[in-house]
């Protein structure tokens, strides 16, 4: 009876990560990826053009971003999960069989949208601080597409909020357990609350340029380090008993620190103009 009532006390997994829609078969998980950038592009667009920014700027910097994110998070995954690569000359590259790493991703985009705002004669410091809040919500987001796959969820539990996993989707260690942490609720919350403080901080400008991306780096980090990689039970390396990813978030967020100080002590007057330098014709 108590486990019974367990189960019903919990939140069960979709039976499978496929959406159908009429005539199409989409993926969950690329499906909320999908509306993550979508999100993410309208958030960041809209605080950059409250700011006297374009849209313009906002597509060219969102298309060359998530091309380079995806580069960069299929790069990040084959360097530290080498061993989940696929066997073959074409195992790099099967980005279909899944590897995707948020770290190289949100690295490997913003440096490529920065490039291309800076050959624009945008205020970069700014119109990271706009797009800062939006990438966040759309990293709570793409968590969603981990429930769909049942992966990459916590320790077993049975609190009320617990989450169902099926048998073939626990680690070998856990087959006995039914209800695990759902991770990716966790980090969902984390996220979108640290998002609506970001927003706020945008809108009422009360860090100079750069801070806000700073400290967007320096909360999404913390949470990596201090409880959610403590939870996870997927496999990974570990570095003096600890998973490698809690170093990498560690580090992280040493930088978002280091950042955020930096921004806010240096002497350069704060400049909330969209633009830096007058825009060149490109004719």
């Amino acid at each position: 009876m108590t486990a019974v009532s367990g189960l019903l006390a919990s939140i069960p997994s979709p039976s499978d990560n496929v959406i159908e829609l009429g005539p199409l078969t989409l993926r969950a998980y690329g499906l909320m990826l999908l509306l993550g950038i979508l999100v993410a592009v309208y958030v960041g667009g809209k605080l950059w053009t409250r700011m006297g920014g374009t849209w313009d700027l906002v597509y060219r910097c969102a298309m060359w971003g998530v091309l380079w994110g995806i580069v960069g998070a299929r790069v990040y995954h084959v360097i530290t999960s080498w061993n989940e690569v696929p066997d073959e000359w074409w195992g790099v590259f099967a980005v279909w069989k899944g590897g995707l790493g948020v770290w190289g991703g949100v690295a490997a985009g913003v440096a490529a949208g920065a490039i291309v705002a800076r050959r624009a004669g945008a205020n970069v410091p700014l119109l990271a601080d706009c797009v800062a809040p939006g990438i966040l919500l759309a990293q709570g987001i793409g968590r969603l597409g981990n429930y769909f796959n049942q992966e990459l969820f916590g320790t077993p539990t049975t609190l009320p909020w617990a989450l169902q996993i099926d048998e073939a989707n626990r680690p070998a260690a856990y087959l006995l357990d039914e209800t695990f942490h759902p991770t990716f609720l966790y980090e969902l919350i984390w996220d979108a609350a640290g998002a609506t403080a970001l927003i706020w901080l945008v809108l009422k400008r009360k860090l100079k340029p750069g801070g806000v991306f700073f400290l967007y780096v320096a909360w999404y980090s913390l949470a990596r380090f201090s409880w959610e990689e403590q939870l996870r039970i997927d496999p990974s390396h570990e570095v003096f008993g600890m998973r490698l990813n809690f170093w990498i978030a560690l580090g992280v967020f040493l930088v978002g620190v280091a950042g955020l100080v930096w921004t806010q002590r240096r002497d350069r007057p704060a400049t909330f103009e969209a633009h830096a330098e007058p825009v060149r014709s490109s004719g």
